[in-house]
């Protein structure tokens, strides 16, 4: 009788003891299962990058990050099937391209060449400064359902933040020198950087972008300052996150390369091209003054 209340004491420590360890147990299966959980997720998002197969291209880049919502989501987004545009007397856009070195790069994406300040646009009285221009094959934009054989994009930012990207259609002919320095020296590898140096003194190696806007059959002693014939119209970024609010000038005479320049970019960049998407009510406005 004596021991009975330390049996009942040590009874009691005992059950107490097994229900700790199995809460315990459920604590830690639970903290255990919760950290396998988020590894996973992040394991995953580190190894999704966008591009333009199947597991990555256009049709899934919403699904490939949050951020890239408006990918699937957006209502004024790029490129556009250029059809049906109404005519407008629209204002030429001044331009002030300078010469000058730049980075080329192979982004895994396109080939980018990085652009110093110096070099602007001016659309609705804004300034926008010319960051980059990169390359598209085939073409982003198509005119009345007809895909060109390249796309250049130069992409400009305001002061403000807003882009303005003008939109220059190629087409297979004649052989486009202004390039060629560039073409020279295409990186080949993603990540690759070349760069051009505007050093020498008979004008070899020298990109002027102010010469690449002009048709082939175009010849000038003096470089044209204006973009007077073109279409207008607002959308997105072609590219994730597809971010909405792009001033677009494409214009409407195409330049030529040729079968041997867009043969060269295609080797080492092709098909990264987005679809045509939608205007969704938006204007798509053209300017054609033949005054450029």
């Amino acid at each position: 009788m004596n021991n009975y209340p330390k049996l009942i004491a040590e009874c009691s420590l005992h059950h107490i003891t097994k229900a700790s360890i199995s809460v315990m147990c459920v604590l830690m299966c639970i903290t255990s299962c919760g950290k396998t959980q988020r590894v996973s997720s992040q394991s995953d998002i580190e190894k999704t990058e966008w591009g333009y197969e199947a597991k990555n291209g256009p049709q899934v880049w919403a699904q490939l990050s949050p951020e890239y919502f408006l990918c699937a989501e957006g209502r004024h987004q790029s490129p556009i099937d250029l059809v049906n545009p109404t005519p407008t007397k629209l204002p030429p856009i001044p331009y002030n391209y300078r010469p000058t070195s730049m980075n080329i790069r192979n982004t895994g994406h396109t080939i980018e060449v990085a652009c110093p300040e110096g070099s602007w646009i001016e659309v609705d009285s804004t300034r926008y400064q010319l960051l980059q221009f990169h390359f598209h094959a085939p073409s982003e934009h198509t005119v009345a359902g007809k895909p060109f054989d390249m796309e250049a994009h130069f992409v400009h930012k305001s002061e403000d933040g807003t882009l303005a990207v003008v939109g220059l259609l190629i087409e297979s002919g004649r052989h486009k020198f202004e390039f060629d320095p560039i073409w020279s020296h295409l990186p080949t590898a993603p990540g690759e950087t070349q760069r051009i140096e505007n050093v020498t003194e008979d004008g070899s190696l020298i990109i002027d972008p102010r010469f690449m806007f002009s048709p082939n059959d175009q010849v000038r002693d003096v470089a044209p300052s204006r973009f007077g014939n073109y279409y207008r119209y607002e959308g997105s970024l072609t590219t994730p996150p597809c971010s909405e609010g792009v001033q677009w000038i494409v214009l409407t005479t195409p330049i030529e390369m040729s079968e041997a320049q867009i043969a060269a970019f295609k080797a080492i960049i092709h098909d990264n091209n987005r679809p045509v998407q939608p205007l969704n009510g938006r204007k798509l406005l053209v300017n054609s003054t033949k005054d450029e």
